[in-house]
C-alpha cells in the first residue's frame, strides 16, 4: 500500500466516523474521470463548520497527522477564493500534503450534492463529478490544470455543458471553459 493510498484510507475512515461529507478532487479525481497521472498529494472538499475545526484537528493529530501551526491557531487560507486548511503526514523523511477546501460557497455546496461514489486505490470514496473537477481545475488556473481539463473532456465525452457554463460564468472562468470546449471539439 502506498503512502497516498494509506492516507486516503485514513481520511475516508475519519470522515465517515465524524459523519462528515467530503469529496476527493485534484489529481486523484483526474485518475477517476480523466487520464491517470501521478499525484503526490490529496485534495478534498469537506463540509465542516469552522467552529468544529478544533475537534477535527484533535482527531487528525491523534491519528498521527500534523496540522501546521498557523491552521491549528484558527487561520484559514484562501486559494482562488476557496477557503483552505492543510494537513501533513510525515513518513520516512517525506511528507504527504493534504489540502482540505471548506465547502462554504454556493458552488462548493452544489459540488457536494453532485459528488459520485467511486473506488479509488481500492477504497470506496466520494469524488467530485467530472464537471465540477473541470471547474475546479479552471479556477486553479495552472498549466497542469489545463492539461487535466483536456484529459477529462477527452475521457468523458458528453458532459453537462449547461451546468459547466452556468458555474463558469459564476466563477469567472467562462473564457477558459469555452476555450477548452472548443479545443476538445477539434480533436
Amino acid at each position: 500500500m502506498s503512502d497516498l493510498t494509506s492516507v486516503l484510507a485514513d481520511f475516508v475512515r475519519l470522515f465517515d466516523e465524524l459523519a462528515m461529507d467530503y469529496a476527493v478532487m485534484g489529481g486523484l479525481a483526474v485518475r477517476v474521470h480523466g487520464i491517470p497521472r501521478p499525484t503526490f498529494d490529496l485534495d478534498f472538499t469537506v463540509a465542516i463548520n469552522r467552529q468544529e475545526l478544533p475537534r477535527f484537528y484533535e482527531r487528525v493529530t491523534a491519528a498521527g497527522y500534523t496540522i501546521p501551526e498557523a491552521y491549528s491557531t484558527g487561520w484559514v487560507d484562501q486559494v482562488a477564493g476557496l477557503p483552505l486548511i492543510k494537513v501533513k503526514f510525515f513518513v520516512a523523511g517525506n511528507s504527504v500534503d493534504l489540502d482540505l477546501f471548506l465547502a462554504e460557497s454556493p458552488f462548493q455546496r452544489e459540488l457536494m450534492k453532485r459528488r459520485q461514489r467511486h473506488v479509488v486505490d481500492g477504497q470506496p470514496t466520494w469524488v467530485v463529478s467530472p464537471e465540477d473537477l473541470i471547474l475546479l481545475k479552471l479556477i486553479a488556473h495552472r498549466p497542469r490544470d489545463f492539461v487535466d481539463v483536456a484529459d477529462v473532456l477527452f475521457a468523458q465525452g458528453q458532459l453537462d455543458e449547461a451546468y459547466l457554463r452556468r458555474w463558469a460564468t459564476e466563477l469567472g472562468v467562462s473564457p477558459e471553459l469555452e476555450s477548452a470546449l472548443a479545443e476538445q471539439q477539434t480533436m
